[in-house]
């Protein structure tokens, strides 16, 4: 109740276009450079189409994500929304999955920087830079340094520039290298010796760049006209990120044809220095840093926020996930578990590690898109006013691309998936007493 009385008095300030660079922010665009290498070999040079293809899924997610925002303000995740539309116990374990999008996440993002420092600095190891961004992030957040808005302004505006440069001198390169023939300019979306397999497995890697767009579901409360606004920012988000992200990758591909780079995890390295010189790849390397950093900052605090409130509400030994220090108010046995997860990257690379986000995200999306269906057909809320296509068909269609996708994983992510999940299915057997009672609710 208590809590209920603070969300209320919550002053709505933000307008369409705020929530919209909110989620783009959160989502950070200048990450497609990041996974750009391992994109392009398994989508077998298609990575531009692989974009385009998770972007058909996200949108029509996205849409379900929208209505649910609509109907349940006060909720902002897949757990809360499957929990209403099913039960507790689906809506658990569907909260368990996403445990693996939170856990592995900060991981990928100090696995891509420390890829991208040891192309710039081949003598210094990439354990050295994995092991760095692991403690400084740790410390920071530990002793509760927060990244500022208008640092995250500036960060999104850096990145922007970052992005249209690198696309002009894409293009420029691939014109001028091109001669009297011209570019071949079907060639990022269309190979006829390419399987649609590799096209899907690339979509499936690509769908990484696109998390995020959902965040904003969580801003209900201080948005003016959040019924309107927040499902628009929704799938805004998803269109503009898709679109920024189809660009870019369709740019590096008509600079860079082919797959052949010196390292996958850090193509996009390569393809800055071959088309800017080595001005442009130090400006290269200082903004995806960056962006790295902040994006690690936040991705560890959300861990050590998601582990307290599991711990505070009993899901977890409260003892160790409930206590906050204190001197510092922080989670900081969580926020060391999160460090101590991310050191695996010491024996990981980028394809499988992103693979890991990707299945328990894939599994929320498609729940989430279940749900709306699920509501519909009851006549539940708002929903059974919208009709067949927008409650029904759409939901449908992006739960089909959604389990589509999340079988083109490959097979160690949906093996490690698989045994997470049974592992939450165990663990929740144990915590309800073989399902007597109800699981404990989270505050997500």
């Amino acid at each position: 109740m208590r809590n209920t009385e603070t969300h209320s008095h919550l002053k709505r300030t933000l307008g369409f276009s705020s929530v919209l660079l909110f989620g783009l922010a959160y989502m950070a665009p200048l990450i497609v450079y990041g996974t750009y290498g391992v994109l392009a070999k398994a989508s077998g040079d298609t990575a531009a189409l692989s974009y385009l293809i998770a972007l058909v899924a996200i949108v029509f997610t996205a849409m379900s994500y929208g209505k649910l925002a609509r109907l349940y303000p006060m909720a902002g995740s897949a757990y809360t929304y499957t929990r209403k539309a099913f039960n507790a116990n689906l809506g658990f374990l569907i909260g368990w999955a996403t445990l693996l999008d939170y856990f592995f996440l900060p991981m990928v993002i100090w696995l891509i920087g420390a890829a991208y420092l040891g192309a710039a600095f081949p003598a210094i190891p990439a354990w050295v830079w994995i092991v760095a961004f692991v403690v400084t992030t740790s410390v920071l957040n530990i002793v509760g340094i927060e990244v500022a808005a208008r640092f995250n302004i500036v960060l999104m505006a850096m990145q922007f520039a970052i992005l249209v440069l690198f696309v002009a001198l894409c293009w420029h390169y691939a014109s001028s290298a091109a001669g009297p023939g011209g570019m071949a300019m079907a060639a990022p979306f269309f190979k006829a010796d390419v399987p649609v397999s590799s096209m899907f497995a690339g979509a499936a890697i690509a769908a990484y760049s696109y998390l995020g767009f959902d965040a904003v579901s969580t801003l209900t409360e201080e948005t003016v006209e959040p019924e309107k606004n927040i499902p628009r920012a929704i799938v805004g988000i998803a269109l503009i990120g898709g679109i920024i992200f189809i660009v870019a990758a369709y740019s590096m591909q008509l600079a860079h044809p082919g797959v052949r780079f010196h390292d996958v995890d850090s193509a996009a390295f390569e393809v800055a220095k071959k088309v800017g010189g080595d001005v442009f790849v130090g400006v290269f390397l200082a903004g995806l840093i960056i962006a790295q950093f902040a994006s690690g900052i936040s991705a560890q605090a959300s861990v050590g926020r998601l582990l307290y409130a599991m711990g505070r509400d009993e899901v977890l030994p409260k003892r160790v996930f409930g206590f906050v220090h204190p001197r510092f108010k922080t989670p900081v046995f969580n926020i060391a578990i999160a460090g101590t997860i991310g050191l695996l990257a010491l024996k990981l690379d980028v394809t499988t590690s992103t693979s890991f986000i990707n299945f328990g995200a894939f599994l929320a999306f498609s729940m989430v898109n279940l749900s709306v269906a699920k509501i519909h057909l009851s006549g539940r809320g708002e929903n059974r006013h919208m009709g067949l296509l927008g409650g029904l068909v759409f939901p449908m269609i992006g739960l089909v691309a959604d389990i589509w996708l999340l079988t083109s994983l490959e097979r160690t992510a949906i093996v490690l998936g698989v045994a997470w999940f049974a592992i939450g299915v165990a663990y929740l057997a144990w915590i309800t007493r073989l399902f007597r009672q109800p699981p404990p609710e989270v505050a997500l």
